[in-house]
């Protein structure tokens, strides 16, 4: 700010002066017959010089841009009032002219009051019949709005707007120190920014948007004076309406003659530009998440939202933070990958419609940044009209009878990120995944092998008789998908092949509260207060490995991430760059990262996830693969692992490369005990949704492999496994005892050239890991084996499928 000479007046003959005349318009205003009177103009005099000299500006509040990961592609916007402020060079000189000659002919000759102006106001208003005038310059009218947007309580904002005396005579006061302290361009500037133009438009950048789709420096002659014309009145010259059209023509017109009278335009300019057709476009800018720019980009947008809210950094309370989103002027750069974002879409979409009750939901997260990609879900985001609904009734059967309508085709819930009543849904066998790292970080290395049964009777409680139980126990008894499932097997071949007795097994050795521990490393909130619960004494959660608590898909999605970052967890964001009003760059869109599985635990994890979708490294040893087609389709190193609940209510996939991470949840948001089958590898299944995902985030993209583990986090501590080729069952079980083993013996026989019912040798049958499982294959007698019978070193055979080509798919 500086001080300007005046040429006018001195500041003590301005404030004299004011106050004399402005006490007798006043007094003219609301007492005619004194207004002459020596006692209105000592009146008006003595309460000008006690008024307040100094006014304290706030910043209007500004529109907040949300932008795409690419910082180009327009997202969405939030605002209170669109407005966003622009410098007076980035206004056109018509548009500046205009606002001068539809409201302040001498702006600038006077001193912020125009004297001549009071004057004539006087006048006016003692004429019979005549309408009021108030004398207001562009400076008082400034002066108004700025005490209005100060304000910090409601009584303050009618103050600064009543019709009254008091409210008159401060404001000439402190247009006069305004005029002072800031250039007529100045103020000229602050005006056009926080001036309203009617239809949602706060300032010239908003309303030359609004109205005419351009930025403000574009803007014509007609336009402006269309403009111009506006502030008067926006309400009753609004052109977006029939009635208001005429007369924003008409207003239009007058300041079109009036820029002729400042000598702003010529009158030649002035007749050519009132012969323009008034051509507005009137469409208000969208504001909110109901109105993002792609109508499917809602989720995303309501889950920046969610999170902004989640914020201190924005405010004590929610309601501050939000206030400071939708007035703040910030401008984001959110994660959001346009072409990974575009791929869910389709995907979710793709052979399942929008009014399907089986949501299918995908979450898309980046790696070593925990930035949120993607979030997709096959349904509208959008508030059902009450009045003319769309929603089917609940597939819930109780909600239907009580005529409660579902969340299809039409939801503003955080289906795929969670949230109030979101807790999320059962993810089945990927949770297996916590248990392998919990035991990798117990030192047991991925050869490591457990002989599963077809039944496991394990030491977890649960109530006598149940389903779940033995029969006749109160002991957790699970069972495979199927029974070609049991059998030795390691890491890789039980996570590979999803099996159930494997992973309980294993989980009972660990301990189920490290398996706990491990999710909760990687993200797994445990939302419902049942998990809670249980996640808070988890020594008796049998059934934890099979998935059985909710989660989100985005939650799953990090957890899976935090491997591919090589054990390093990063907090899911949703935003890239935050940039303040004043265009400084903000830290809170940083990564927030932190290491929490060793670097050797998460690639040894990886490399059995590999197992699952059809991959492999130079040290895994896959067998069947639950999802075998994965790698084929992504063309990509990938790891993941796919989920189902008993009866399918639930089904789930997660695939992953280094780049992204993708996780799908098929379910019934609106009702969990569905009898409907959520399906796998199904045109309209979880499994094309996720891994199509993938497949086209990844056109384009460098192909990383996975580091593979190394060391004995691969092998373990391996020990020769003693001949006991045709010795007897008993001998050969009670010599790999004694080595350190634990030996099976197996149901089958092989042709041999021991024996009938002698052990015709061992799988493996050179080295294997200390107290592992050896299997003793016992002699048919019926000759040599024959080549490829046995799985020789390296691993036991692998389970067989089911017969058409493709692997038996496990449940749980």
């Amino acid at each position: 700010m500086r001080k300007r000479d005046h040429n006018v007046f001195t500041n003590a003959a301005s404030l004299l002066i004011c106050g004399l005349l402005a006490g007798v318009v006043v007094a003219a205003a609301a007492f005619p017959a004194v207004a002459m009177s020596g006692l209105a103009a000592k009146a008006g005099a003595e309460t000008f010089g006690a008024l307040p000299k100094e006014l304290t500006v706030a910043r209007a509040p500004q529109i907040t841009y949300l932008l795409a990961s690419d910082g180009k592609t327009p997202l969405a916007t939030m605002y209170d009032e669109n407005r966003k402020d622009v410098k007076l060079k980035d206004i056109s000189p018509y548009m500046q002219k205009a606002i001068i000659a539809a409201e302040d002919h001498d702006f600038y000759k006077h001193n912020g009051v125009d004297l001549n102006g009071v004057a004539r106001a006087f006048v006016n208003n003692q004429s019979a019949g005549s309408s009021r005038q108030g004398a207001s310059t562009l400076t008082m009218q400034y002066v108004r709005l700025a005490i209005s947007y100060s304000a910090t309580h409601p009584a303050d904002v009618v103050a600064a707007t009543e019709d009254t005396s008091t409210r008159k005579l401060r404001e000439m006061s402190l247009a006069l120190q305004v005029d002072k302290e800031l250039s007529k361009d100045e103020i000229l500037e602050r005006y056009l920014n926080i001036a309203a133009f009617g239809n949602g438009a706060y300032g010239i950048y908003a309303a030359s948007q609004v109205y005419f789709g351009k930025p403000p420096s574009k803007l014509d002659i007609q336009e402006s004076a269309m403009l111009a014309g506006l502030v008067k009145a926006p309400t009753d010259f609004n052109p977006t309406t029939k009635a208001g059209y005429p007369d924003a023509v008409g207003r239009r017109d007058y300041v079109i003659d009036n820029m002729v009278q400042i000598g702003a335009i010529t009158q030649a300019e002035a007749d050519a530009a009132k012969k323009v057709k008034l051509v507005v476009k009137g469409k208000r800018t969208p504001n909110g998440c109901v109105q993002t720019t792609t109508r499917s980009w809602g989720f995303f947008c309501d889950y920046f939202y969610r999170w902004w809210l989640q914020q201190e950094t924005f405010g004590g309370t929610s309601y501050d933070r939000e206030r400071r989103l939708k007035s703040g002027g910030y401008s984001i750069v959110t994660s959001l990958d346009v072409q990974a974002q575009k791929a869910a879409d389709k995907a979710v979409r793709n052979h399942l419609s929008e009014s399907s009750k089986a949501a299918r939901m995908v979450a898309v997260v980046e790696p070593g940044t925990g930035r949120v990609r993607a979030v997709a879900v096959n349904r509208n985001f959008k508030l059902d009209d009450p009045a003319n609904p769309q929603n089917k009734l609940s597939s819930d059967p109780r909600k239907a009878k009580k005529k409660i309508r579902g969340n299809y085709p039409n939801t503003v819930n955080p289906l795929i990120t969670g949230g109030p009543g979101i807790a999320g849904y059962q993810a089945g066998s990927t949770f297996k995944i916590f248990t392998l790292v919990a035991a990798l970080e117990k030192g047991y290395p991925l050869s490591y092998t457990i002989n599963a049964q077809k039944v496991f009777k394990s030491d977890y409680p649960v109530e006598f008789n149940s389903p779940a139980a033995c029969p006749g126990t109160s002991k957790y008894c699970p069972k495979n998908a199927n029974e070609s499932m049991a059998g030795p097997h390691t890491m890789w071949s039980g996570f590979g092949f999803s099996v159930n007795t494997f992973f309980i097994d294993l989980q009972q050795r660990v301990g189920a509260e490290n398996a706990v521990k491990a999710a909760q490393k990687m993200g797994i909130s445990f939302r419902s207060s049942s998990d809670a619960q249980l996640a808070a004494n988890p020594h008796q959660w049998g059934a934890f490995s099979l998935g059985v608590s909710q989660t989100t898909p985005l939650e799953l999605a990090n957890a899976y991430a935090t491997l591919a970052a090589d054990g390093k967890y990063c907090e899911p964001i949703p935003v890239q760059e935050i940039r303040g009003p004043d265009g400084e760059k903000l830290d809170i869109a940083k990564p927030r990262c932190e290491q929490r599985i060793s670097t050797e635990v998460a690639r040894a994890a990886v490399d059995a996830a590999r197992c699952p979708v059809g991959d492999r490294s130079s040290t895994s040893k896959c067998g069947t693969a639950t999802a075998g087609n994965v790698r084929g389709i992504v063309k990509a190193p990938v790891a993941g692992k796919s989920g189902t609940t008993d009866s399918e209510k639930t089904s789930s996939l997660v695939a992953m490369t280094k780049q992204y991470a993708v996780a799908g949840i098929m379910a019934d948001p609106d009702w969990a005990q569905t009898t409907q089958k959520m399906g796998h590898d199904v045109p309209n299944g979880i499994n094309p949704a996720v891994y199509e995902t993938l497949r086209d985030a990844m056109k384009g993209k460098e192909r990383k492999d996975f580091t593979p583990p190394n060391g004995k986090i691969v092998l373990g501590d391996q020990r020769s496994i003693p001949g006991v080729k045709c010795e007897s069952v008993e001998t050969a079980k009670s010599r790999l005892k004694g080595a350190g083993f634990e030996p099976v013996v197996s149901s089958n026989k092989v042709p041999s050239e021991c024996p009938a019912g002698t052990a015709a040798g061992t799988s493996p049958d050179g080295r294997t890991i200390k107290g592992g499982v050896v299997l003793i294959e016992i002699s048919s007698g019926q000759g040599a084996p024959t080549p490829g019978n046995s799985a020789g070193p390296g691993g036991p055979p692998a389970p067989p499928g089911n017969g058409n080509g493709r692997p038996g798919r496990p449940r749980g």
